[in-house]
């Protein structure tokens, strides 16, 4: 195995131009919007003897397990999942890669000092528009399918690479999976928005609960257009909201004394967090108006393991106690609006996926990889939770998620290619591969 690695790490420094150039013209599609990048991957794709479906689908449509989302968190267009299948010689282990090809929308004005879309580089750093989200994640699995060819392996098991999009509850890996495609194990490619870069594993994710809580009042009934001397004839819907929100802070507490998981408790030292982050009621200049209704919006994070409905039954619970205790409110039950909802997975570090993985990437950039635990609601979970199909994430250096979609998004040119290293590699560790031919020059791209 060892040999097969050698020819790949000697295909990607001959090619490494090529490479690069590949992200670069990728970057240069995107101008013309999620469509452009989907088709390009295709002819891509064919181009290096893969198989080619493009489906189309609803996210709405889509079965949902252990997960759901309202109305107001869902896509509700009509999206397109891409899924290049480079068949196996029979023999090994199957994979699938998958990353997103949609980024968000591009306005202007916006303020670079590069040109989002030409892929200018500076400082070992290649700057554009979505290149941390997630074209850099797209560019490399494809480009690790041309390492291989230019090396002259063939992968012994198959190989499905699945540009998927994700944003906004997509589910375009959903959409693939729920459709029959399946494999022993996968990988989510996507710069690691931690800054680490490739010594970074995603090997965990924990799951997150958004909700929304609308507790009604009432105002003082007068003519009057200052109703501050009339007050104490109304309901304040902020007083009651008061209520649940002490209430649920008190829940938070005892889920953070009784809910623990391991890897959460070393990182952090909890390992679930109920966070009330939104309150709106009235109108900021009618400040001497009493609100009919306040919302208090949250989420919380849950650890591999724990159920969404349990803690949906905790919340109603805690709410349920509140109304009981309160004239008004057992009369004006206030509503809950579960918004979205996603399980948390993991992958142990004693599997073969993780230590193949680990290996790899060790054997590439000369350190051993750690697991970030800090990810919520990480793509990995996706084809663990949907379909049972252990997944790992990783990608190349791309600063954090506070530069991406706003100044001068970039990412490391030469992690960029060690991660396309890297995934070559786990082909041929994960699947295995035999060679076909003398290794030879990578192609460059089709027009």
């Amino acid at each position: 195995m060892s040999e097969s690695l050698n020819k790949i790490d000697a295909a990607v420094a001959a090619g490494r131009d090529t490479i690069v150039d590949f992200l670069r013209q990728l970057l240069s599609q995107s101008r013309n919007g999620e469509e452009a990048v989907q088709a390009w991957l295709a002819a891509q794709s064919e181009a290096l003897g893969c198989t080619v479906t493009t489906q189309r689908y609803r996210p709405a449509d889509i079965p949902m397990v252990a997960e759901f989302a309202g109305e107001r968190a869902i896509d509700t267009g009509e999206r397109a999942s891409v899924l290049a299948h480079l068949p196996g010689s029979g023999e090994g282990r199957s994979v699938i890669f998958f990353a997103h090809p949609d980024s968000e929308p591009f306005v202007e004005p916006h303020g670079w000092s590069h040109d989002p879309f030409a892929g200018e580089t500076e400082n070992g750093r290649l700057y554009g528009w979505g290149l941390a989200d997630d074209l850099a994640g797209i560019a490399a699995m494809v480009q690790a399918v041309a390492v291989l060819k230019a090396a002259g392996l063939k992968p012994a098991g198959d190989v499905y690479l699945a540009s998927t999009p994700s944003k906004r509850h997509a589910r375009g890996v959903s959409a693939l999976l729920h459709s029959g495609v399946s494999a022993d194990a996968a990988v989510y490619f996507h710069p690691a928005e931690s800054g680490e870069g490739l010594r970074e594993v995603k090997a965990f994710a924990s799951g997150q609960l958004d909700f929304r809580i609308v507790v009604a009042g009432q105002p003082p009934q007068t003519t009057e257009p200052h109703q501050t001397g009339f007050a104490h004839r109304g309901v304040n819907p902020i007083e009651k909201a008061m209520l649940i929100f002490r209430a649920l802070s008190d829940l938070d507490a005892e889920r953070g004394e009784r809910v623990l998981h391991p890897s959460l408790q070393a990182a952090v030292g909890r390992s679930t967090n109920l966070m009330l982050s939104h309150i709106a009621a009235g109108e900021p200049d009618r400040l001497s108006r009493m609100a009919s209704s306040c919302t208090l919006g949250g989420a919380v994070s849950l650890p591999p393991g724990e159920a969404l409905e349990d803690v949906q039954a905790q919340i109603e619970a805690v709410v349920r106690h509140v109304v009981d205790e309160d004239d008004w409110l057992r009369l004006h039950p206030p509503q809950i609006i579960w918004d979205a909802g996603v399980t948390g997975a993991e992958v142990p570090v004693s599997h073969p996926l993780y230590r193949t993985v680990a290996e790899v990437i060790e054997a590439t950039i000369g350190e051993a990889p750690h697991i970030n635990v800090m990810h919520t609601s990480s793509d990995i979970r996706n084809p663990m939770v949907q379909k049972g199909i252990l997944t790992v994430g990783l990608g190349s250096l791309g600063g954090d998620l506070t530069q991406n979609h706003s100044h001068d998004e970039w990412i490391d040119i030469d992690d960029y290619v060690r991660c396309v290293q890297v995934a070559a590699g786990i082909i041929a560790r994960w699947c295995g591969v035999r060679e076909t031919v003398q290794p030879r020059a990578m192609a460059t791209s089709v027009s």
